[in-house]
């Protein structure tokens, strides 16, 4: 949910990134504001399926299952280990997913093109996720995590990065 000051009260993640996406330029002289659906049609279309793929097959295969697995117990006052099979199956689809994401910011200057975009913060904002829970072993996947360095450098990030799960530190890397 996000309350837009002097405007609508927004619910859900797609009509709040349309909203944000279709929102004012900024006027000449003013500091340039990140257009999060850039460049042509198919761009637009690509940066739209990407991100579709972040908050969908990534979220419900790896993300997801982190917060069940390590987050929600333990702020539910639950214990317990993990179950290690759920673990496996994440991780591997998490290397799947990483070596996807290095594929494309191989292949591009951002994940759908020549700017950055909605796709690159849908994709961050998984990541970060699982960086925060020291999941990703950035080293076998350097393309992403020079990707994830240019994005996690953002002024409009920072904050973000800032946020802290009580009880649940941040690895030092993070």
């Amino acid at each position: 949910v996000m309350k837009i000051d002097n405007g609508p009260l927004l619910c859900g993640w797609y009509s709040t990134i349309e909203y944000l996406a279709e929102g004012p330029r900024a006027q000449s002289g003013e500091r340039r504001q990140l257009r999060l659906l850039p460049g042509g049609r198919e761009d637009r279309a690509e940066a739209r399926r990407l991100t579709d793929w972040c908050h969908g097959k990534l979220y419900r295969e790896v993300t997801r299952e982190l917060l069940l697995e390590k987050v929600y117990p333990m702020l539910r006052g639950g214990g317990g280990a993990p179950d290690a099979d759920v673990l496996r199956t994440v991780r591997a689809n998490l290397r799947y997913h990483l070596s996807y994401i290095g594929f494309l910011a191989y292949q591009r200057n951002w994940l759908a093109g020549d700017e950055a975009s909605l796709a690159d913060l849908a994709a961050a904002a998984q990541l970060s996720v699982m960086d925060y829970l020291g999941e990703v072993s950035w080293d076998q996947y350097p393309a992403a995590k020079d990707w994830y360095g240019r994005i996690k450098s953002r002024p409009s990030v920072r904050d973000v990065l800032a946020d802290r799960v009580p009880g649940l530190p941040a690895p030092p890397a993070y």
